[in-house]
């Protein structure tokens, strides 16, 4: 091999490797979720995705729908959980959703928690307006995270797919 070649092979080695450390981790899927408002009138929904346990206790907290930390006190359910243990939240935030309006995000759960009794809890607050700890909660398993799921309140479904 001459020099050139191994030069170019040197490179294409430095610029690929970073990429493969942004493969989906094992045991771990990556799930898109589609999040259909209802035609509310008012101002944008703050919503908040929950990993809750078999017991119904939050475990984690998997997306926040609303970037203005000020409003998270209004997610009153989740915003106890999240005070007593605070998550570093940044990464997993993302614009509040109007109604009407749609939103798709990702994340990513344990393929240990499929199917064991956990489920994904929708929280939404809108200002000036009812708050709901509970606007769906979707069971996780296969099923569950395949179907859509209508919701009771401020969502009008959410839908899942497999990254």
């Amino acid at each position: 091999m001459n020099n050139f070649t191994r030069t170019l092979l040197a490179i294409a080695l430095i610029f690929t490797f970073p990429f493969t450390s942004l493969a989906q981790k094992p045991g771990v899927t990556k799930y898109k979720c589609m999040v259909q408002m209802t035609n509310y009138v008012g101002e944008d929904a703050y919503v908040v995705v929950s990993l809750i346990n078999p017991k119904g206790l939050y475990e984690k907290t998997l997306y926040v729908m609303g970037p203005d930390k000020k409003w998270y006190t209004h997610i009153k359910e989740w915003h106890k959980f999240n005070s007593k243990k605070p998550a570093n939240i940044s990464a997993i935030t993302g614009a509040s959703v109007a109604g009407g309006d749609r939103s798709v995000t990702t994340f990513e759960i344990e393929d240990s928690k499929l199917n064991a009794g956990y489920k994904l809890r929708f929280e939404t607050a809108v200002e000036d307006k009812q708050y709901y700890a509970k606007d769906i909660e979707v069971p996780l398993t296969t099923e569950g995270v395949s179907s859509k799921t209508e919701g009771t309140n401020y969502i009008r479904y959410v839908r899942f797919s497999q990254n």
